[in-house]
């Protein structure tokens, strides 16, 4: 890269001139230095512009909002393009500090993330992208440093390289975009950058008093089964004599419990849950060990902690959602994970709207199926959506013979989790896990899904086909996943196919729900509604009370909008409820 010089502004009248040479370039580089990480309690005390022709530093606490108004108009204008790494730490405090919403964005973050299609291996930091794109070695050493006193001139170099940088690194990835035709996906995810930042900055209202209740109910309840599990497991143990203490199992300890199972007749090799399923059906002791985990891993993930990330400044939890959490493209959400909170009433009920408000939830009805209906093209499938008929009573019926009324709870049970096994490359064993049958009936039943849908069991071994022979799999956006796979091994060639039929699936619901998230953004624009949480297909967005009716109106239509844009032969079904908290009824 080119040397790049720069400029400190500090003075309004310095301000016009530098944003009118930015204004001329057709894309400048974003960056900010912050006193913190929390824009809710710290401050941005730099922003850098980047032409390709010099960088402008602003030092902002030199600089009014007014004074720096030029600049944040640029910022909020669709041209010139703004180039950033990780964009979204850099909107949220602009949105925070300045209520400026950054427009035109291309994230170096987000598009090395997609370039490296599913890559463990690779590293998305500035400085990794930078050696592998650019093969520049940066310094990063000045990131941890001091940015709210005097600053030094080693300081400031190191924010105009950064905005700098990003110009020539913004080349190299968008031709490599174009090259792997991932321009579209790519622009997809840049227009989610800014919605996301408003949505971690807004937060949620957990009721930490309806919280604490629910944790003491749940420690009851586990306290309850770890002393009922003691005295099943201990029952198996040799006679004791009156002066003997029975000993004490540790439940956690898979040895210790292999032990005492052992002792009460029932030989397992492994204590994982998804092996002890199929068990618990057979000894009730077995039930209660995977009640007594559920109720640890409760207290452990969802106990008192979950209010230590309540915010002292707003009151409000703001976790940190990562835009790109799968290769499939997936919102995956830490500190705290929001969408691995559990559905049950009693932990749902305690994230609330504040008084004078409500929550609008609002999700995709069957959208996975849906996909692989309008993929695959199968007649009776898309018959099956467009009756409007329950998808699962008319899987059952066209599945079993039986006329559409005759189906009993059974079967359209057996046919739920064969509709949603599918996708996931279910085979007999594990429907018969989840039905309670034998894994000859499980082969029967998927032999007679896939004779009522002979276009799934088409599509499915198509796309297992394309992965197995061309190692890849895209979305419908042009998402892609790059398999690092050894067909020449049995399991890896199994677990191969089983991700080429899924990852489009998957893939495409990640593409509509970005696009959604987009569109009910803009479609919020001007009303006192704002995205609050986002969970795989379904948006929650608290608003003032008057409008909820309206806003689930106009969240429903955005959301069915962007279905539309991806799935033209099915229709799309939307679930809005407005509620006094994180409920669907």
């Amino acid at each position: 890269m080119e040397s790049n010089t720069f400029k400190l502004i500090t003075t309004q009248g310095d301000v016009r001139p530098a944003v009118a040479e930015l204004r001329a370039a057709a894309a400048v580089g974003l960056d900010t230095e912050t006193t913190g990480l929390d824009p809710h309690t710290t401050r941005v005390r730099l922003l850098q512009l980047a032409s390709p022709r010099a960088s402008y530093v602003f030092d902002l606490f030199r600089l009014t909002p007014d004074e720096l108004r030029p600049a944040l108009d640029l910022l909020a204008a669709a041209r010139p393009l703004k180039i950033a790494h990780n964009a979204k730490f850099d909107a949220k405090f602009l949105l925070r500090h300045y209520g400026v919403r950054v427009d035109g964005l291309f994230d170096t973050l987000l598009a090395s993330q997609l370039i490296s299609a599913g890559d463990e291996n690779d590293r998305h930091g500035l400085e990794a992208v930078a050696r592998r794109y650019l093969g520049l070695e940066l310094d990063k050493a000045a990131q941890l440093s001091d940015w709210s006193g005097e600053l030094t001139a080693d300081q400031l170099e190191y924010a105009a390289r950064d905005a700098a940088v990003v110009l020539p690194l913004r080349e190299k990835l968008e031709a490599r975009l174009a090259e792997l035709e991932l321009t579209r996906v790519a622009q997809l995810e840049f227009e989610c950058v800014v919605p996301l930042a408003a949505l971690e900055l807004a937060g949620v209202f957990l009721d930490a008093e309806c919280w604490r209740a629910q944790v003491r109910r749940v420690r009851a309840a586990h306290a309850a089964a770890a002393e009922e599990l003691q005295r099943e497991l201990a029952a198996g143990a040799a006679q004791l004599s009156l002066f003997e203490t029975p000993r004490q199992i540790n439940l956690d300890s898979p040895a210790q419990v292999r032990e005492a199972l052992a002792r009460l007749g029932i030989e397992i090799q492994s204590t994982r849950e998804w092996r002890l399923q199929k068990l618990a059906r057979q000894h009730p002791v077995i039930g209660q060990l995977l009640d007594y985990r559920g109720l640890s891993k409760s207290l452990s993930s969802y106990g008192e902690g979950m209010l230590d990330y309540i915010s002292a400044t707003t009151g409000r939890i703001h976790a940190d959602f990562r835009q790109i959490g799968t290769p499939t493209g997936r919102i995956t959400c830490s500190s705290p994970s929001l969408q691995q909170v559990p559905h049950a009433a009693e932990y749902r009920s305690c994230f609330r709207a504040p008084q004078g408000r409500k929550l609008v939830v609002s999700d995709f009805s069957q959208i996975e199926l849906r996909i692989l209906a309008d993929v695959s093209g199968d007649e009776a499938l898309l018959a099956a959506f467009n009756s409007g008929e329950d998808l699962h009573r008319a899987t059952a019926s066209q599945m079993l013979g039986v006329p559409l009324g005759a189906v009993t709870a059974e079967q359209r049970g057996q046919a739920k989790s064969l509709n949603y096994g599918i996708i996931y490359g279910m085979g007999a064993e594990g429907l018969a896990s989840r039905i309670n049958s034998t894994n000859e009936e499980a082969e029967r039943l998927i032999e007679r899904y896939f004779a009522a849908y002979p276009g799934v069991a088409r599509w499915l071994r198509e796309a297992a086909d394309r992965a197995v022979r061309e190692g890849r799999a895209r979305s419908a956006a042009g998402r892609l996943w790059v398999f690092n796979l050894d067909t020449g091994d049995r399991q890896q060639l199994s677990q191969l196919r089983r991700l080429g039929k899924n990852a489009p699936i998957q893939g495409t619901a990640s593409d509509i729900f970005k696009r959604a998230l987009k569109l009910a953004d803009d479609a919020l624009a001007g009303r006192d509604a704002q995205l609050i949480n986002v969970v795989h297909d379904e948006l929650v967005v608290e608003c003032a009370a008057p409008i909820a009716a309206a806003t689930a109106e106009a969240v429903s239509a955005a959301m069915i909008n962007a279905a539309k844009e991806f799935l033209t032969r099915v229709p799309v079904v939307v679930d809005a409820a407005v509620a006094d908290a994180w409920l669907k009824k």
